[in-house]
């Protein structure tokens, strides 16, 4: 079996710039690169709801705008398999026969989890269906036996999880399953994007991102009010880099090529580095020089989004056909786990028989 890619988001806004480097990106390049043999990319908007059940319509509006940044950070329908979840119910059978191989300790020591619920302020109140989240992660994953899921370092844990519901079920039932690997950023600094305010995570109800179908006017607002450090105050103070949101971003985007074209006083960006933190180059000139950068990143996104605007109900067909697809393979994989956990009664013909000589004699 050659290799499968399976990734997704929760469609609760408009993408960002962690979304971009964090998977986004990569997920073009892996598309793009012939080694996978199928990549499936789905709108999360089962998930989504574990924790906006009484707001689906906040879900129901944003599933066009995350196949919009999809399509037009490159997400291509014919090389890649791009579904929503909800319309697969096959996943919600396999998350059902994984919560028997897991316990209620094993989910709360999932760090992923922890920290979702302490960020929510969850404490007690945690739905259910949020607090099981690792289950039905690991029923997307292996419905359509992914070898490799790109996502973030913070999905680690949850990429565990997954890897020891496989080893439990074929261990229990036969080997039906496929074990998943995680494939993280090749870039240190996109493993986590930090938000505008330096806050640890670029977040949409932080306030603190940059959207990729933001104006090019507003880019540069949230760009040049960047947190940089606190005490570098004239332009003639060392700088410091560490927490720096303005020198992570140019970790994550910056190219040699760049300096040329928008800084020619340096020639790459350790001399930009090393003269801000012996002083003498102010935040501003190093905010602008980002801001260049990212426009040369985001403006051919935001055209290609222009242009599928202009066909809602074509993109819409493109979900649909998608995901008729995607629930083909899931069901596939579906009557592989009945067929192991023996649970396939009407397709037995074994069973059968042996039921109906038990009652003949």
């Amino acid at each position: 079996m050659g290799k499968i890619i399976l990734t997704g988001d929760r469609p609760t806004g408009k993408l960002h710039l962690g979304h971009y480097v964090g998977s986004l990106r990569r997920r073009v390049e892996l598309q793009n690169s012939g080694e996978y043999e199928k990549v499936f990319i789905f709108i999360a908007d089962a998930q989504a709801l574990t924790d906006n059940a009484d707001n689906p319509e906040k879900i129901r509006q944003n599933i066009i705008e995350v196949a919009l940044d999809y399509l037009s950070c490159g997400i291509d329908p014919s090389k890649s398999t791009i579904f929503i979840q909800s319309q697969i119910p096959e996943l919600c059978e396999l998350s059902f026969y994984y919560m028997n191989l897991v316990t209620v300790s094993r989910l709360q020591r999932n760090p992923t989890v922890k920290t979702e619920i302490q960020m929510r302020n969850f404490e007690n109140t945690i739905p259910v269906g949020f607090f099981c989240y690792p289950i039905s992660q690991a029923a997307d994953i292996t419905a359509f036996r992914a070898t490799t899921v790109p996502a973030g370092e913070d999905q680690e844990p949850m990429i565990e999880q997954t890897r020891e519901i496989v080893r439990r079920f074929n261990t229990t039932y036969g080997e039906a399953l496929v074990e998943p690997a995680i494939l993280l950023p090749n870039n240190a600094a996109c493993l986590r994007l930090p938000g505008t305010d330096g806050k640890a995570k670029m977040s949409k109800s932080l306030g603190n991102c940059i959207y990729l179908s933001d104006p090019a006017e507003e880019v540069k607002k949230k760009v040049m009010s960047m947190y940089t450090d606190p005490t570098h105050i004239k332009v003639s103070d060392p700088g410091k880099l560490e927490g720096n949101t303005v020198f992570t971003y140019l970790d994550a985007f910056c190219k040699p090529e760049h300096f040329g074209l928008y800084l020619p006083d340096y020639a790459n960006l350790q001399e930009l580095k090393d003269h801000y933190t012996r002083g003498g180059l102010g935040d501003v000139k190093v905010k602008r020089f980002l801001n260049a950068i990212l426009e040369e990143e985001l403006e051919p996104i935001r055209k290609r989004r222009k242009e599928f605007e202009q066909d809602i109900p074509a993109v819409f067909q493109m979900l649909k056909e998608g995901s008729d697809k995607a629930r083909a393979v899931a069901a596939e994989t579906l009557a592989d786990v009945r067929k192991a956990m023996r649970i396939d009664y009407f397709d037995d013909t074994d069973l059968i028989a042996e039921q109906a000589r038990k009652y003949q004699g």
